[in-house]
């Protein structure tokens, strides 16, 4: 099988949970690291699946990066090869499929409930399950675009995750780790300390109060949602 293709934007913002998945899943992967002056591959056709992390930026930001990373996601989605975004990745998803990005009416930074729409499309890729607690670290959100079904939503964001057939954006983050979510909260603490007046910002006592529970039952939301997208990877 062809590898599935990882972008990395931020050095911090690795694959997590999602790789250790592909690792035991016998699935081989590629990292791109776009944060490290790695070259964008040309076009979709060397890799059974795309994935796109995290990151600090906006998809709307004049970075040279971008426009050929939109295109990539157009020509994968075009190949019928399955893509995957996590925040600022679901939001390159969402830009490139004609949706927008725009300023989330407050930020959002720590542990929080997500709905599962009522949809046989959100059922599809989550199950029985109603709602979880989901892992936030966004001033910014992506519309649903065209075509697409939302599937999640959550109290200060109401588009937390869309479906386009087997492509599948977040603007949540489902990877975390223990260690993910400790380096975040060291590296951006000035962050959450600006925003601390925001209802949706939680401080990193709270965050990290029973952390390894919580990345547990996260990592099992995100298995399911891995392996359900893991059947549409390119055989050929």
């Amino acid at each position: 099988m062809k590898p599935v293709a990882i972008f990395r934007h931020a050095t911090t913002e690795g694959p997590g949970y999602l790789a250790d998945f592909l690792d035991a899943c016998g699935i081989p992967w590629q990292l791109v690291c776009i944060d490290a002056g790695d070259a964008l591959p040309e076009g979709p056709e060397a890799f059974s699946g795309l994935v796109f992390m995290g990151g600090p930026m906006s998809v709307n930001d004049d970075l040279p990066w971008i426009p050929p990373v939109l295109a990539l996601i157009r020509g994968a989605v075009a190949a019928d090869i399955p893509v995957l975004g996590h925040c600022l990745g679901g939001q390159l998803m969402a830009k490139a499929l004609g949706g927008t990005v725009t300023r989330n009416p407050i930020k959002e930074i720590g542990w929080g409930e997500v709905e599962v729409a009522r949809t046989d499309a959100a059922q599809q890729w989550f199950g029985t399950l109603s709602n979880f607690t989901a892992f936030h670290w966004h001033g910014e959100t992506f519309s649903i675009p065209p075509g697409a079904e939302l599937l999640l939503a959550s109290r200060y964001c109401r588009h937390q995750a869309f479906a386009l057939g087997k492509h599948l954006g977040f603007q949540c983050h489902i990877e975390m780790t223990a260690g993910m979510v400790r380096e975040w909260c060291r590296i951006g603490a000035e962050e959450m300390a600006e925003a601390a007046a925001s209802p949706g910002v939680q401080p990193p006592v709270e965050i990290e109060r029973d952390l390894v529970p919580k990345v547990a039952a996260l990592n099992e939301v995100a298995g399911r949602v891995y392996a359900v997208w893991l059947e549409g990877l390119k055989q050929d």
